[in-house]
């Protein structure tokens, strides 16, 4: 009887395997050798997916001020830390609103510019998501 561990493995990895992110220049953020040249987000699991800035344009016209929309799309159950990248030279911060959902949930935030970020991320061995502002 085959067993159910046979499946095809998909970006996510498993609790032991370390994901690292290598670096980032403007524009750019390189996480387990893939380049990407958006904001990015990465899951609890390891998945990295694109950002949703319009979650928070819409109220504030710019992806630099991160909103209650955006913050339930970010977290997840069991999330104990997000560390957020707010970019080359820090420009990104939390709403208040955002920065209540995080609280109201448990999870803590670090906001640091994105290069300190990723050292942090790195380090960190709480359950964590990331969020990574990659320009200004």
């Amino acid at each position: 009887m085959p067993s159910r561990a046979s499946k095809p493995r998909t970006e996510t990895r498993n609790k032991d395997q370390a994901m690292e992110i290598e670096g980032t220049t403007f524009g750019t953020i390189t996480i387990d050798g893939k380049t990407y040249e958006h904001d990015v987000i990465i899951r609890l699991s390891g998945e990295v997916v694109k950002r949703k800035k319009k979650l928070s344009k819409k109220y504030y016209g710019t992806s630099h001020v991160v909103s209650k929309d955006e913050a339930k799309f970010i977290f997840e159950r069991g999330c104990e830390q997000l560390i957020l990248g707010s970019g080359q030279e820090g420009n990104v911060q939390l709403s208040p609103e955002a920065e209540a959902y995080f609280a109201k949930k448990g999870c803590k935030v670090l906001l640091q510019p994105t290069p300190k970020a990723i050292r942090a991320f790195n380090r960190s061995r709480a359950k964590k998501a990331g969020l990574f502002h990659v320009t200004c």
